[in-house]
């Protein structure tokens, strides 16, 4: 059974930074591609970055040069760093992980991709606020 845990969430203010982490137990991450989205409430999930199995990141324009994806495969995680943080970044996140094993999911459009991510962790939240 595979499960897929974010932790790393919390509140800060805004300036600030957070490392969220993603470990899965089931599943070698490092097979996968990985992406981290987010969500506020009423809101639709967005993208926030994705890292290739092979090679490869990509992020959206809102985060570039703050946020940065990072996997640890001694630990079975992938980390994303966040730095220089805004209101706005304030949000559930979500780990996911490609359902297939070996696919490259992280193209220009991958934030398109969502569906091809089936395995979800709970979400940890993080909070940006003076």
């Amino acid at each position: 059974q595979v499960k897929v845990v974010e932790s790393g969430g919390g509140e800060v203010q805004p300036g600030g930074s957070l490392r969220l982490s993603c470990t899965a137990s089931g599943l070698t991450l490092d097979d996968h591609s990985v992406a981290w989205f987010r969500q506020v409430p009423g809101k639709e999930r967005e993208g926030v970055g994705c890292i290739n199995w092979l090679a490869g990141l990509r992020y959206v324009d809102s985060v570039k040069g703050r946020f940065s994806i990072a996997r640890d495969n001694h630990a079975n995680t992938v980390n994303l760093q966040m730095n220089n943080l805004k209101p706005e970044d304030t949000a559930m996140y979500y780990c996911a992980a490609s359902t297939q094993k070996y696919e490259q999911l992280c193209s220009y459009d991958w934030t398109r991709a969502e569906g091809d991510f089936g395995y979800w962790g709970q979400g940890t939240q993080v909070t940006v606020s003076p």
